[in-house]
């Protein structure tokens, strides 16, 4: 297979596109960007591939509808934001998607719903459903409620996710850069590097937060990272500007092109290593340690020695050694009031002593991944 070939051959595709490709210096929603972006898709449709969009560009859009000259720093005036934007945002893709006889549906995610396992099943399933009905997806996570992942800044992570999670052959995030460079792409004599095959090819990169000025907050470092996640898992990356999108997708060589390194993953414990920050903490012994690290095996009470935060059954938690450094990260069955009944004793003890629901591991291992 030639070097763009993993791009031509794609059969199941996820573009990523950011706020400032799609919108006017003052915020807007820009037509001509966005007619040029469905115009893409809608080729690559047409060549058979299914496509999936990650479109930023919410918070933006809903700039100039309510009177505001910039992005608000505010939690509650970029929520606010997000509410008037997303609505203008999918309305205009439904519109430009339908002058290719094309349907948009809407999926807004938060991390709950691909962590926790009854939601992730639904999001796979949704997916599922809508690319086998011809429904372009349009993905973005849901500003209007979220906290951290507002704060997080972009949807370039979610972009990787979401490729995992559709099982995708091809992620393309599209910028306001036309690939990475070895240094600001303003800077005289700056290199565009046109491949990457591993962490070395990064060694001499000084990636700062170039691009997305203005009205997007995303910069070259969460692109890079994006792609590590993504290729690391067996998926290619091509990180292109906005206007190369059809050149990217047609196979021609430009902008950067990070090719895997990994093998796939199960999707959700890729989500519960890259897009989870943990609610609290149990503490480990060696022999506990050895079993979930080593052994990969499930986290049982009789190896918690101790417990840290405030959280509920389900929710995310860091495993920590003796010395304090986390080794893991795993979904847990028990709310942060119970752990300290448990600690140091037997499913067995338990179970006499609590009954049959305490007989049940900490933590399951399909729901840890080691760190």
């Amino acid at each position: 297979m030639s070097e763009r070939e993993a791009v031509t051959a794609a059969r199941r595709i996820v573009v990523k596109v950011g706020s400032s490709s799609l919108t006017t210096a003052t915020g807007g929603i820009d037509p001509a960007r966005m007619s040029d972006l469905v115009d893409v898709l809608a080729a690559a449709r047409a060549r058979g591939a299914e496509v999936v969009l990650v479109s930023s560009g919410a918070i933006a859009a809903g700039l100039a509808p309510l009177g505001l000259k910039r992005r608000p720093r505010g939690l509650a005036a970029q929520q606010a934001a997000a509410s008037v934007g997303q609505g203008l945002l999918v309305h205009r893709y439904t519109e430009e998607l339908a002058r290719h006889g094309l349907i948009a549906g809407q999926v807004l995610l938060t991390l709950d719903d691909v962590t926790r396992r009854s939601h992730y099943r639904n999001a796979h399933q949704t997916f599922a459903q809508l690319l086998e009905l011809g429904v372009i997806p349009i993905v973005n996570e849901n500003d209007t409620v979220a906290t951290t992942e507002i704060r997080f800044g972009d949807n370039d992570r979610l972009a990787a996710l979401v490729a995992h999670l559709v099982h995708a052959d091809l992620l393309v995030l599209l910028s306001d850069v036309d690939g990475l460079y070895d240094g600001p792409p303003s800077r005289p004599g700056a290199r565009l590097i046109a491949d990457v095959r591993t962490g070395a090819d990064l060694a001499d990169v000084v990636v700062g937060s170039v691009g997305s000025a203005g009205v997007g907050t995303g910069g070259m470092v969460t692109k890079v990272e994006a792609a590590s996640i993504a290729t690391g898992s067996g998926i290619p990356v091509v990180l292109t500007s906005a206007d190369r999108a059809g050149a990217a997708l047609a196979g021609e060589p430009v902008g950067t092109l990070f090719h895997a390194t990994g093998k796939r993953r199960p999707t959700r414990l890729l989500w519960l290593r890259h897009a989870t920050e943990a609610k609290g903490a149990l503490l480990l012994d060696a022999g506990a340690v050895r079993a979930v690290v080593e052994r990969r095996a499930s986290l049982l009470a009789a190896g918690v020695t101790g417990v840290q935060g405030d959280f509920s059954a389900g929710d995310p938690v860091d495993l920590l050694d003796p010395e304090g450094a986390v080794v893991g990260r795993g979904l847990v069955n028990f709310d942060a009031a119970e752990v300290p009944n448990l600690l140091g004793r037997s499913s067995r003890e338990l179970k006499r002593e609590l009954g049959a629901a305490y007989e049940r591991e900490v933590i399951h291992r399909d729901d840890l991944v080691v760190l």
